[in-house]
């Protein structure tokens, strides 16, 4: 009998390292056969970085066999080192696994908080990883307000996104983004509005612009300069001077003086409507309050409106309407600039680059 006691407590003893090193060595396989299973998308062979692999196996070890939560510096760690598209995905493996074991174990039902979600999707906008198909991107996962990674949205994470599709010229990101945001009740920010309307101006996407633009002014948000002058500049090479009136009545009950941007907006605007002296008073007004530092800026945007605005402005009107509106820009043009002349602005111009224009031939 006491040698049958003695084995008994031997097994006893004995079985917890037994499931402890059995476990361990599948949880190993595990992780190994997943490097090579689920990115076969990417490439035959998929690699992971080196630190992102040796973080993920220390937390997931830490969580799936030791059952302890893992230190937050780990995690973090493994945000910053992720460096290619398959390390996201153990990011969000990691994330879930965490999330999981918050939830089962420690009795913790809030998510990571904002600054770590930012984090996630800047990860994610650093390697590219943003579209993978439709709610499951990896980027865009971070806005959905209810998700399995315990990733809190936030409009800082959307801006990421929106940085991420201004430098791709990717409009359809964009677009995504904006539906997230209104989907999951993210509030909208000024910085947001800086963001899509750099990425419809960049797109001459005046559609777009005027779209945002209405769902901007009716959550209350407050444009800042940046917008209001590439939404203005937008409706003047399009030579649309009702847009740009009601455009110039809101940038001046918000910010007060014309930036170089909106104030030659506004004289476009006057020179399509035939007022060429009203438009050389704009520009006179803006001599005299720009500072010095940025007065150089005014030869640079008059050049502009007369090199390059009329090819804009004139391709974007219907054919009919083409030579009339030529006929006002040759005409007007010069008259500003003299007119600028006759108040004092020595301004070097070349308007023979105005004549020139093909697209303002009569």
């Amino acid at each position: 009998m006491q040698v049958l006691s003695n084995a008994r407590r031997l097994t006893r003893s004995l079985k917890p390292q037994i499931l402890l090193n059995s476990v361990a060595s599948d949880h190993k396989l595990f992780i190994d056969t997943q490097c090579q299973s689920h990115h076969s998308f990417s490439s035959p062979s998929p690699s992971f970085s080196e630190a992102v692999k040796e973080l993920y196996n220390k937390i997931t070890e830490s969580v799936n066999v030791r059952r302890t939560m893992a230190p937050n510096a780990w995690l973090w760690s493994l945000i910053e080192n992720c460096k290619i598209h398959e390390d996201i995905k153990l990011l969000f493996d990691t994330l879930q696994n965490l999330r999981r074991f918050r939830l089962s174990n420690l009795r913790i039902h809030d998510n990571f908080n904002c600054n770590l979600c930012r984090e996630v999707t800047k990860a994610c906008a650093r390697v590219g990883a943003i579209d993978f198909g439709s709610r499951n991107d990896a980027g865009k996962k971070a806005l959905w307000n209810h998700n399995v990674y315990g990733l809190t949205p936030s409009v800082a994470s959307a801006n990421h996104l929106l940085s991420y599709a201004k430098d791709h010229n990717d409009v359809k990101l964009m677009v995504e983004v904006m539906k997230l945001l209104k989907r999951n009740h993210i509030p909208l920010q000024p910085s947001t509005a800086d963001l899509v309307f750099s990425i419809c101006y960049n797109s001459d996407n005046w559609m777009l612009i005027s779209k945002y633009s209405r769902r901007f002014l009716k959550a209350g948000v407050k444009l800042r300069r940046l917008a209001f002058d590439m939404w203005m500049d937008l409706a003047a090479k399009r030579g649309d001077t009702e847009s740009l009136w009601e455009i110039e009545k809101l940038r001046s009950e918000s910010t007060k003086p014309h930036t170089l941007m909106s104030a030659f907006s506004c004289a476009k605007g006057l020179i399509l409507e035939g007022k060429p002296q009203d438009a050389a008073a704009v520009i006179q007004v803006l001599d005299q309050t720009l500072a010095d530092t940025k007065k150089s800026g005014i030869v640079v945007e008059l050049q502009n409106l007369v090199s390059e605005w009329p090819l804009d402005v004139v391709k974007h009107q219907k054919e009919e309407n083409r030579k009339v509106l030529a006929a006002t820009l040759k005409s007007g043009i010069p008259a500003m600039v003299n007119g600028l002349s006759n108040m004092g602005l020595k301004l070097n111009v070349n308007l023979e680059d105005l004549a020139i224009k093909e697209a303002i031939s009569c």
